[in-house]
């Protein structure tokens, strides 16, 4: 019984930590703007193979127009 009392409690106060990993947009325009430099020009929620991103459109200071995926869960480029 008290093996089944800390799994549960451990799910209960473990489950919701994973909702502050997320990246938010700001998070999103930081990273792309490191990666790329430049302005950033839109940013948009969007679902890639089945996980939430962030698309970042990026003008690059060289008068490119790049556009980034960005996980958001891990921040990582898609």
């Amino acid at each position: 019984m008290k093996a089944l009392f800390a799994l549960l409690a451990c799910l209960v106060f473990c489950a919701p930590m994973t909702a502050y990993a997320d990246i938010g947009r700001d998070d999103a325009v930081a990273i792309a703007q490191r990666t790329l430099g430049g302005r950033v020009l839109a940013v948009d929620k969007v679902q890639k193979d089945g996980h939430d991103a962030w698309r970042v459109k990026v003008l690059t200071p060289q008068g490119e127009v790049r556009v980034l995926l960005i996980d958001a869960v891990s921040g990582r480029q898609v």
